[in-house]
C-alpha cells in the first residue's frame, strides 16, 4: 500500500486480504478432505459415506473455485469502476473550464467562480484570495451575469443540470 492511498483504497485491500485468506482456508480444508477420503477409500474401499465425503470435498473445492473466480471479477469491477470515476472527474473539472472559457469570465472571475462552485460565500472567498468582500462581489455578479444566473445557487444548478 502506498502512503497516498485513499481511506477506500485501504480498506478494500484489507477485504480483499481477508477473502484471500479465507479462500486459501477453504483450499487448505478441501486439500484435506479429498486426501482423508482417498485414504479412508484405500482402506476400506468405496462405501457410502466414503462417495458422500468425496462429494462434499469436490463440491467444497468448486465454492473455493467459483469464490476465487468471482472475488476477481468483483475485484476488476471496482478497478474498473475507479478508473470511470477519475476520468468523470476530470471530465467534470475539463467542462467547467470549457463553460468558464465560452462565458469569456477573466482568470480572478474563474478563480472566484470555482469557489462558489464549492460552497464558498463572498467572505470565504475574499480570506482566501486575500480580496476585498467588495471586489469579490463584483466580480461573483460578473459571473453570474455572464453565466445568465442571478445567484450562487443559480450557477451551481447550471452544472448540477449538466452531470443530471
Amino acid at each position: 500500500m502506498t502512503q497516498s492511498q485513499s481511506p477506500s483504497g485501504k480498506r478494500r485491500d484489507r477485504q480483499i486480504m481477508l477473502v484471500a485468506a479465507v479462500v486459501v482456508v477453504q483450499a487448505v480444508a478441501a486439500v484435506f478432505f479429498v486426501a482423508d477420503a482417498l485414504g479412508d477409500a484405500a482402506e476400506d474401499g468405496l462405501t457410502d459415506h466414503i462417495v458422500i465425503e468425496a462429494l462434499i470435498a469436490i463440491a467444497l473445492l468448486a465454492g473455493v473455485g467459483l469464490g476465487a473466480w468471482h472475488t476477481r471479477v468483483l475485484l476488476a469491477e471496482a478497478r474498473r469502476r475507479e478508473r470511470a470515476l477519475a476520468v468523470a472527474s476530470g471530465a467534470l473539472a475539463d467542462h467547467i473550464a470549457q463553460r468558464f472559457a465560452d462565458w469569456g469570465l477573466t482568470g480572478a472571475e474563474s478563480d472566484v467562480a470555482l469557489f462558489a462552485l464549492k460552497g464558498c460565500d463572498a467572505a470565504e472567498i475574499a480570506a482566501m484570495r486575500g480580496a476585498a468582500q467588495g471586489t469579490v462581489r463584483a466580480q461573483l455578479s460578473q459571473v453570474y451575469a455572464k453565466a445568465g444566473v442571478t445567484s450562487q445557487a443559480g450557477l451551481v444548478s447550471l452544472f448540477l443540470e449538466d452531470l443530471l
